[in-house]
């Protein structure tokens, strides 16, 4: 099941994807369920929205593809290397990348987004996935000059408008399968890995992270991304793309 957040009328509400409608819901489905107002509307007509916001933070790993920490000039750590994102970061679909004038040099990262759906703390990885409401994508936009010249990530990673997310929330997808990221810079391939190649799983970072700090509702995981990070500049696309969740796609705009 796929489901969308979005504006329509000056009202922001949640829906179905059916083809090319959307079944609107009688509200939030982490919260409410799946109940329906009966009333459907063309995806053409909405404005899709971030298919979530979350509730308390973004949750980041670095480093979880050897390709990726060895372009860098890293080693791959032996446990999750997490960060976090603020929720001010997150915008949707369609939404600008704001490139903030303190910075040079802005990278995208694109990502397998897992959404959390239920409490979780302390949660063993062998029923971490049970915690999981759905994927979507993400890109955890960096600005590479500041990460390296801070020695810390909070401001690098952190700026608003640094964590898009979307289109939608795929809640039957599988994160142990054969889906592909690929990136694109108005159009040309910059990322292309397989989600597969992940050091560690969505399950075990789940259990990691809920090891420290509880996991709420509507908090969102992002979970590392493949070799060929790379910049772009005002005025350009950024695409991400993974198999089965559709395509992210956010244009660049100076600050």
């Amino acid at each position: 099941m796929r489901i969308a957040r979005f504006s329509h009328q000056d009202a922001i509400k949640f829906g179905i994807v059916d083809e090319t409608d959307l079944v609107v819901l009688a509200g939030d489905p982490m919260f409410a369920g799946f109940d329906t107002t009966g009333e459907r509307v063309p995806l053409g007509d909405v404005a899709l929205l971030a298919p979530v916001i979350p509730r308390s933070k973004v949750v980041a790993i670095a480093r979880n593809y050897r390709d990726h920490a060895a372009e860098l000039g890293n080693e791959v750590p032996p446990e999750p290397m997490l960060f976090l994102k603020p929720n001010t970061s997150v915008i949707g679909p369609g939404d600008a990348i704001m490139l903030p004038p303190q910075s040079e040099r802005v990278d995208f990262e694109g990502e397998l987004a897992a959404v959390i759906g239920t409490i979780a703390k302390n949660v063993p990885a062998e029923r971490a996935l049970e915690y999981v409401f759905g994927y979507t994508i993400g890109n955890d936009v960096t600005a590479r000059d500041l990460q390296r010249s801070d020695g810390q990530w909070s401001r690098a990673k952190g700026f608003d408008t640094f964590c898009p997310l979307g289109p939608a929330i795929e809640t039957d997808f599988d994160p142990a399968g054969d889906a592909v990221i690929t990136t694109r810079v108005d159009g040309a391939v910059r990322q292309h890995g397989a989600i597969a190649d992940m050091i560690h799983s969505v399950a075990e970072i789940i259990a990691y992270a809920s090891a420290a700090f509880t996991l709420l509702p509507g908090d969102v995981i992002l979970t590392g991304t493949p070799a060929g990070v790379g910049s772009f500049t005002a005025g350009q696309s950024v695409e991400v793309e993974i198999t089965g969740l559709g395509v992210l796609r956010n244009t660049a705009r100076s600050a």
